[in-house]
């Protein structure tokens, strides 16, 4: 009878030791998932992999290029293809898949033969423009009118506007330029530029390039661009175009920068554009004259 109680007890006592052994594996087993899971999702941004073009706006090229880069620091498997082009070229390539983010200083319902509805847009930041003309130029602000005369081709002399009798040379962009459209709209008052003896570049850089070696040349470019003295920046009715007037609404020449993708972001383009509405891009932004949403 001992014997069966003793046998009886030591049988509890090896089951109960059994159930603690099951029971202290599964919460190891536990544990040990959520260790291994832990260091995953913590990882997962830096897993952002594959490459994407974006291509249009080259008044936004500057900050989308540096921005790149530093993606790139961030997300060493990631590759952001920066190109310009104009806004046009590059709302048609979101369009039609060319390029997984199109680049555009104006909005794709301003642009004719583009399916706005299929394309969703992303608002960056800010950017100013201003008139600009070689340093022999004796003129600091015009008018809206004279800039109208001029661009128009009813002044050709800057002596007629202030200046030394020097013949004024217009420099134009193509009419896929969103920069172009931008100074259309807002300082010529929708007028069209004049196309005669007018010289036509296709990018800001360029743009900036030829009207610093031609003399009395005059054209507009983004204020990324206007960073060192082979060029100068006009005064717009005695109004200096600076991010403080243009915030504070007294200089009206300016524009969002918008990063348009066909739908939805996703995948690479979604990460870089978040990264570009980020706080790590936004002392870039106004490093390079930009100005943050």
């Amino acid at each position: 009878m001992r014997k069966s109680k003793l046998f009886k007890l030591f049988t509890l006592i090896v089951s109960f030791t059994l159930i603690l052994s099951v029971l202290a594996g599964c919460s190891g087993n536990n544990q040990g998932n959520k260790d291994t899971q832990t260091p995953d999702q913590g990882d997962s941004k830096t897993k952002v992999s594959g490459s994407i073009l974006a291509l249009g706006s080259s008044a936004l090229q500057p900050l989308a290029a540096e921005a790149a880069k530093q993606f790139k620091e961030k997300y060493p498997d990631a590759d952001v293809q920066v190109q310009g082009g104009g806004s046009g070229n590059g709302l048609k390539a979101a369009a039609d898949g060319t390029a997984q983010i199109g680049n555009s200083d104006i909005f794709a319902e301003e642009k004719t033969g583009i399916d706005a509805k299929a394309l969703e847009d992303h608002k960056v930041c800010v950017v100013g423009f201003a008139t600009v003309v070689n340093p022999k130029v004796k003129v600091d602000s015009l008018t809206k009118q004279q800039l109208v005369d001029i661009f128009t081709g009813k002044v050709t002399n800057w002596k007629d506007v202030g200046g030394d009798d020097m013949k004024i040379v217009v420099v134009n962009r193509p009419t896929s330029s969103g920069t172009r459209a931008t100074f259309k709209k807002y300082a010529l008052d929708g007028k069209e530029e004049t196309v005669g003896n007018a010289l036509k570049e296709d990018s800001s850089g360029t743009v900036l390039k030829a009207v610093a070696d031609t003399e009395g040349a005059v054209s507009y470019l983004a204020l990324s661009y206007i960073n060192d003295s082979s060029i100068k920046a006009l005064k717009l009715d005695g109004v200096e175009p600076t991010a403080e007037n243009i915030t504070s609404g007294k200089y009206p020449i300016w524009s969002y920068e918008h990063m348009y993708t066909k739908g939805a972001a996703e995948g690479v383009a979604k990460a870089f554009i978040d990264y570009m509405m980020g706080d790590e891009v936004e002392p870039l932004v106004e490093k390079l004259g930009y100005i943050p949403i």
